[in-house]
């Protein structure tokens, strides 16, 4: 608006010397070239993007507090075996009957804040890499709703961002998002000896080689999520993921390449375990209890000691489902995080997880299972400082018995898993790989939710309160999220549509297996 001002005022003082008077104040753009934008639109644009790009990063692992809790430690915490209520709620994931409240933090937050955002991009900017940066970021966000519920708007959500649209099912969302992150991926090797604005991307300033190594690296987290459901597809996609041939750069080769939020005020796992009635998040017992029993020693960057008076305080994980008063609750072992710490989204070490994985199946030959398996733990030690590795690999260590310090929750684990690497039984070996991606995906708690239902690994306690009203078997766990009702409200036509072709199987219930949820051993989890 401005330019076209200028123009125009220029325009009438060149015709009428008696009007000169009402364009000197902007003089100095006499001598401008026209084509050119202004250093002070140039800021203007850099902001408008960086808030932008920065509003849709915000929400890949929701920042805003209250929305991280409901999604990242109230449910995909607890489902995925990292977290447990140090408060009782009536209604809760942990006992499998979440209000409608909790029921659309997802899908009725996330995706709008990360599509409006998105939309408003592509309006602000014809910057390529940017918006193949943006294009990623939208990407690695939906990834997590579609495997929380399954069928979701995602290609014909209306250019209000809002969810009133026909729900793809989750197989068109996953071969959308395949084919976002190719195009992404081809426009930034287009400019991969460039950058974008530091200002604004918090995940890697910019650099455009990290953004295609982390756009592979989600390309093959997904691939690997499709064994069972597609497995011609998933080694395909495997496959071009890891590809080095002619240039090409691959997934995350080192920690420098982990992805995480950063430049954030306060980190929402924070707020919710230290700021929120003293603590409503404490650590889950099952982690705990494998750290334990392997002797780990990154068990002392993931959490802190207990705080019992009347019982020996250590590593003393809370167990999931429990009905402790607050007071009980809280003395299990918080969290080991700071204030200021960034916000993890993917790390080296799962990918070397996920290539190990393939390398199972012959999909990755660039090197054994076993040796993307070692290299799996080691990044994660040095990750957070620990020391060398190869006493913690060659350990033939147990999973021990969980014994609760307040006597009412204890469990043994069933599993023959340990550290080092087992050469004869496939299975077992599948297992090893899981459970170490999990505990090296902290606090990733939908992505560890995620395997554990494709995979049944690693072998978690079941919740010892049930109150799904038979949604949810007792000893079994939950399969996805439900809709909240106020969805069937305003979109019920196409929400039902959606539920009787992609969830024909079950329904919109807990306990229903989303399309990519079906291993043969597993079906009747």
């Amino acid at each position: 608006m401005k330019t076209t001002y200028n123009k125009i005022c220029f325009g009438i003082c060149l015709l009428g010397g008696a009007l000169a008077g009402s364009c000197t104040g902007d003089y100095m753009d006499y001598n401008r070239n026209w084509a050119e934008v202004s250093p002070e639109e140039t800021e203007r644009d850099e902001y408008l993007v960086s808030s932008l790009l920065g509003g849709m990063q915000s929400n890949v692992i929701p920042v805003e507090e209250h929305l991280n809790q409901f999604t990242e430690c109230l449910m995909g915490g607890v489902w995925g075996g990292y977290f447990a209520d140090s408060q009782v709620w009536a209604n809760s994931f942990s006992y499998f009957n979440p209000s409608q409240d909790w029921l659309g933090k997802m899908y009725l937050e996330i995706i709008p804040n990360v599509y409006s955002n998105w939309l408003s991009l592509q309006a602000a900017t014809k910057d390529e890499a940017i918006l193949a940066v943006g294009q990623i970021v939208k990407a690695a966000a939906f990834q997590r709703v579609t495997d929380t519920y399954g069928p979701i708007p995602y290609s014909r959500i209306g250019s209000d961002g809002k969810v009133t649209a026909p729900l793809d099912t989750q197989r068109e969302v996953y071969e959308k998002i395949f084919e976002e992150l190719d195009a992404a991926v081809a426009t930034l090797t287009e400019h991969r000896t460039s950058s974008i604005s530091a200002a604004a991307d918090k995940v890697y300033s910019g650099d455009i080689e990290k953004w295609i190594k982390f756009a592979n690296s989600l390309k093959l987290r997904m691939a690997m999520r499709l064994v069972y459901a597609a497995p011609a597809t998933a080694e395909q996609r495997a496959k071009e993921a890891v590809d080095t041939t002619d240039g090409k750069l691959g997934v995350m080769a080192s920690n420098d390449d982990n992805a995480q939020l950063s430049g954030i005020n306060v980190n929402p796992f924070y707020k919710v375990a230290y700021e929120y009635n003293g603590g409503e998040t404490r650590i889950s017992a099952d982690l705990l209890n494998y750290m334990k029993s392997w002797n780990d020693p990154r068990i002392s960057a993931y959490a802190k000691k207990s705080t019992f008076t009347d019982a020996v305080n250590d590593y003393w994980g809370l167990r999931i489902g429990n009905e402790y008063p607050i007071t009980s609750g809280q003395a299990y072992s918080n969290l080991n995080i700071g204030q200021s710490d960034p916000l993890l989204w993917m790390n080296v070490s799962e990918v070397m997880f996920l290539r190990a994985e393939a390398a199972l199946y012959g999909w990755d030959t660039g090197d054994t299972a076993e040796n993307f398996y070692r290299r799996g733990v080691e990044l994660s030690f040095a990750k957070w400082n620990v020391g060398d590795a190869a006493s913690y690999l060659s350990s033939q260590n147990r999973v021990g018995a969980y014994n609760d310090p307040k006597g009412q929750y204890a469990f043994v684990p069933d599993t023959k898993c340990v550290p080092a690497w087992n050469s004869l039984d496939p299975e077992l070996q599948l297992e090893q790989i899981i459970t170490q991606k999990w505990i090296a995906n902290f606090p990733l708690g939908h992505e560890a939710w995620a395997e554990f239902r494709r995979t049944g690994y690693p072998k978690l306690a079941a919740a010892p309160v049930n109150r799904s009203g038979g949604d949810v078997a007792d000893g079994k766990f939950a399969r996805r999220l439900i809709y909240p009702s106020d969805e069937y409200k305003t979109n019920g036509v196409n929400l039902n549509r959606a539920v009787g072709k992609d969830l024909s199987n079950g329904g919109d219930r807990l306990s229903t297996h989303v399309w990519w949820d079906c291993n043969p051993k597993l079906v009747n989890e």
